[in-house]
């Protein structure tokens, strides 16, 4: 008895000592991941200093996401509307936090480079919302995030300036919390919309965005600005790196870079051309019998299987 005693101490006392040795490689490579984490959230808010703009062809797959990535682009920015439009669902807060993170994580754990993702108005209207977007954001190996201050399809769903500077910093203080300093985009949507009266836009934009930056946000975007007189006013009027949005009419990237524009992204232009290269193929095949447009300048089947077979590190 005495025996089979002795022997069950031991045994309890060796899976202990495995179960502690698990622990603590378990804590330990979290510790790494978080640690390795934190390097690319700084670099990427480093990318926002400059010399050069930083430009974001932005994906809303893996694919898309190493394609950009092979291009020599130094970080990933991903579109909320292409992960939606991929997932069937139009955009404006539609998707959830879930299913936006899940593809913006497959990207992440893709890519070498730091991935930045469009999380909409963050899922939620209260702090422990942001909070809940932060930990899941950066669970899924994200760094940085775009936060914009609508929360539906009309002006009346603009979130209270009060409200979303406390949104701001929430955001930032659960990454701190995290050992992970996310780089926050944040977006309004006066010129985009439009909201409120035109004479008054840019004098409500500069508030908003200097209110933005003095709560932690890292960058500023406002979507729907393309006049280059008043981006560069702009530039001059607030006192942190500026993104503009490429869209029809919008200044080159030589020149938003001229004006001291910091970052610039095409949102949801890429996916969508690509949806217009999709249908002009089976416009031509229905039309004409013919397949020229799908041959012309497409990856070929072998380099599609190379890109994505290719370790990540």
């Amino acid at each position: 008895m005495d025996e089979s005693n002795g022997l069950a101490k031991l045994a309890v006392s060796e899976f202990t000592a495995i179960r502690n040795l698990a622990n603590f490689w378990t804590r330990l490579e979290l510790t790494m991941n978080i640690q390795a984490q934190a390097h690319k959230a700084e670099l990427l808010r480093r990318l926002h200093a400059g010399p050069r703009i930083l430009v974001f062809p932005n994906a809303w797959d893996v694919a898309s996401a190493r394609i950009v990535e092979e291009l020599g682009f130094p970080a990933i920015a991903t579109t909320s509307a292409g992960v939606a439009a991929v997932l069937g669902y139009p955009d404006g807060q539609i998707i959830s936090r879930d299913e936006m993170l899940d593809v913006a994580g497959r990207i992440a754990r893709a890519v070498r480079v730091p991935v930045t993702a469009d999380l909409e108005a963050g899922y939620g209207d209260s702090i422990p919302d942001m909070t809940a977007t932060v930990q899941a954001m950066v669970a899924a190996g994200v760094v940085g995030l775009n936060l914009e201050d609508i929360t539906g399809s009309d002006e009346s769903s603009h979130v209270d300036l009060p409200l979303q500077v406390e949104k701001i910093r929430a955001i930032r203080k659960a990454g701190e919390a995290l050992g992970v300093p996310v780089v926050l985009n944040a977006r309004t949507d006066i010129y985009l919309m439009p909201i409120g009266p035109e004479e008054t836009r840019f004098e409500r934009t500069v508030q908003r965005l200097r209110a933005y930056r003095e709560a932690g946000a890292d960058c500023l975007f406002v979507p729907g600005l393309k006049d280059a007189d008043t981006i560069a006013k702009l530039v001059r009027a607030v006192n942190g790196p500026l993104n503009i949005l490429l869209s029809a009419g919008s200044p080159t990237l030589r020149e938003l870079e001229k004006m001291g524009v910091a970052r610039a992204s095409a949102g949801s232009g890429v996916m969508r051309a690509t949806l217009g290269l999709t249908r002009r193929i089976a416009k031509e095949m229905m039309e004409a019998g013919t397949y020229t447009s799908m041959l012309d300048g497409a990856v070929t089947y072998t380099e599609v299987n190379e890109m994505l077979a290719r370790e990540k590190s």
